[in-house]
């Protein structure tokens, strides 16, 4: 009797016990690598935003004093601007920007189709738009005496040559519609990184030789 039902009786071995422990070993180790590896992704897609962000705010400009008109007349008709300066340094003292200007073989007020240069100044109001003007960079103060515009460090800039129809051309040349008095106008400045600089201004109701545009 005893062997008979002795017989039928079964039992886990340590072999057994063994795999199923073994097995449930790798599962947690598989999920513990998934969840880390999740977790590594996570933190390195986060690191490369907050880096990337951090470099858009260091190479971004800011305009620095007044924005100056210069007319090729005085009056309440028939002066036009012909010329516009103002100055920027970099945000933050962060990294350089390259201001290497552009070329002006031509005379009609815009950069060469072959102008290398990494920064580009663009002209809009209610009638037209430029998409890259000739300008001119001139560094003021502590420098380096290279293109780079680099911490502590302010460059002037020219938008159109102060004679018409020469090295480059200037505001009267590039413009379809003069820009006289009473014209909403604005200047994009658009670096390789970081924010655009936008400077929006307004022509006086009388036209003098040299305005500060407010």
């Amino acid at each position: 009797m005893f062997n008979k039902f002795l017989k039928h009786e079964k039992g886990i071995t340590g072999l057994e016990t063994a795999i199923i422990l073994i097995a449930f070993v790798v599962v947690a180790a598989v999920f513990a690598y998934t969840a880390l590896s999740a977790g590594l992704f996570s933190t390195q897609k986060a690191q490369e935003a907050v880096y990337s962000g951090l470099k858009e705010a260091q190479s971004t400009l800011e305009l620095r004093g007044s924005v100056i008109a210069t007319a090729n007349a005085t009056g309440e008709n028939g002066g036009v601007v012909q010329q516009i300066s103002f100055i920027v340094s970099n945000v933050l003292g962060g990294e350089a920007i390259d201001f290497t200007e552009p070329l002006g073989t031509g005379n009609n007020g815009e950069a060469d189709a072959d102008s290398t240069n990494k920064v580009v100044i663009k002209y809009i109001d209610d009638s037209q738009t430029i998409n890259d003007l000739y300008w001119q960079a001139t560094p003021l103060g502590t420098n380096n005496n290279n293109n780079l515009l680099e911490a502590n460090e302010k460059f002037q800039i020219t938008v159109g040559n102060g004679t018409a129809g020469i090295n480059g051309g200037n505001l009267i040349n590039a413009l379809t519609s003069a820009l006289d008095t009473n014209t909403k106008f604005t200047l994009e400045v658009i670096t390789p990184n970081g924010a655009v600089l936008i400077i929006e201004r307004t022509t006086p109701a009388y036209i003098n030789t040299k305005m500060d545009l407010r």
